[in-house]
């Protein structure tokens, strides 16, 4: 009946219209109260949800990410990729992608990283003769890879709720796939834009290198310093969030010079917002998780599903449909709360890596941050472009086939993964 109850309880107020957070929270604690497992467990929960040293690194990344959006690191980052790319059909929308893929390894954001590239890319675009809605498609498919691309949100979030990997693993198990997962986006921009003609008008000369490479560099060196500080051992990805954001600020103050008080005080307000959710979401998932395993409900619908098949390929293929599905209607954040504890039994009985299987699950939800009806990153581009999201519905459509493809040559050769972390010593 307590298990019943978990899952009626948390269906029930999700279809109602319920919070997130509130759902999760209230079916646990009735729940805990149908099995008589101490109500005093729940508060203790909450507190032991959020009380973990890696996700302090959660509000300093954000705060980070901020920081060099809002200072005008992206602009200089698209006048570089630009005069790399050239002149070409496709060539600016190259660029947002290029630049999403930079602006990812600041951030760990989607959302943050697709509201900075937008902001500075759909105007160009639009000049160039890009339509408004295909632009916003390009850069929310762009910016997904900001999931999986270091340092990255949801890989702190996986190894607290998935101990046997560590964020650094994570880290550099991510960094091939996401590059593969942006680089996949290239071939339908490069057609489409053939085919429609995109990106024929003239949008300006093409910007010398060395010049944009200079005003690029401290944009450029930003992923460098938090990734290789954390090879060399010099601080934690905690501490690497701190490094990050006061490289932003000296960056903003003192190079850039484009950083004023009230954009610093503006900056804290919203990182402090956007921090306060996602860790609400997690202290009262967890009551919900606690729940969950205590009364053994997740090892036994895992149990279940494992009786009907234990073809490890049908089960594989089971799990990223499930996955692609929940990720057009529900947030990355929320998905790894309320599927990770039923999830992580099919790890554990096909022996599979949790590196492995962290950036597999991570890369369907970087599917969903732009895939309708949800699309939150789409949500964020077609709003900057001025749009209505169905209008960009088709072509994101392109976008999703070809980054599905890239996750099914990720989910069946785990190697992609798991040769950088090896290589670096973390397996």
């Amino acid at each position: 009946m307590a298990t019943l109850s978990l899952f009626a309880v948390f269906l029930g107020l999700t279809l109602l219209g319920a919070p997130l957070a509130v759902a999760l929270g209230l079916a646990g604690s009735v729940a805990i109260l149908e099995a008589q497992l101490g109500i005093l467990s729940v508060p203790t929960t909450v507190y032991a949800g959020i009380a973990k040293y890696p996700l302090l690194a959660i509000p300093v990344f954000i705060l980070a990410g901020l920081i060099f959006e809002r200072v005008g690191v992206a602009r200089q980052l698209v006048s570089f990729a630009s005069s790399i790319v050239g002149a070409r059909n496709g060539g600016l929308a190259i660029v947002a992608v290029l630049v999403c893929m930079v602006m990812g390894g600041i951030s760990g954001s989607g959302p943050a990283d697709a509201a900075a590239v937008a902001t500075v890319m759909i105007p160009s675009l639009h000049k160039a003769g890009y339509p408004k809605a295909f632009s916003a498609s390009v850069i929310a498919a762009g910016a997904a890879t900001a999931i999986l691309i270091p340092p990255s949100v949801a890989f702190i979030i996986y190894s607290v709720l998935v101990p046997q990997a560590s964020v650094p693993a994570l880290f550099a198990g991510g960094l091939i796939p996401g590059l593969l997962a942006g680089l996949s986006l290239l071939a339908p921009i490069v057609y489409l834009s053939r085919r429609h003609g995109f990106g024929m008008a003239d949008s300006g000369p093409r910007p010398g290198f060395w010049v944009s490479l200079k005003g690029a560099i401290w944009g450029l060196l930003a992923p460098v310093i938090i990734l290789g500080g954390l090879r060399l051992g010099l601080f934690t990805p905690t501490e690497a969030a701190v490094v990050a954001v006061f490289y932003g600020l000296f960056v903003g103050v003192f190079i850039l010079r484009t950083l004023s008080g009230r954009m610093l005080i503006d900056m804290l307000a919203d990182a402090a917002e956007m921090s306060g959710v996602v860790l609400l979401i997690i202290a009262l998932a967890s009551v919900f998780a606690w729940a969950g395993s205590t009364l053994g409900a997740f090892d036994a619908v895992a149990g279940a599903a494992l009786q009907a098949t234990d073809n490890e390929v049908v089960v594989l293929l089971m799990l990223n449909l499930l996955l692609l599905g929940l990720g057009m209607v529900l947030d990355a954040v929320s998905i790894f709360l309320i599927l990770l504890p039923l999830l992580v039994p099919f790890m554990e009985a096909f022996h599979w890596d949790p590196v492995w299987f962290g950036v597999m699950v991570t890369m369907n939800l970087a599917v969903g941050q732009f895939t309708p009806p949800m699309a939150v990153n789409l949500m964020v581009t077609t709003r900057i472009a001025g749009v209505r999201m169905e209008a960009a519905t088709g072509w994101t459509l392109w976008f999703v086939g070809a980054m599905i493809v890239a996750l099914m040559v990720v989910t069946f050769v785990p190697e992609l993964t798991l040769w950088l972390p090896r290589a670096l010593g973390y397996l």
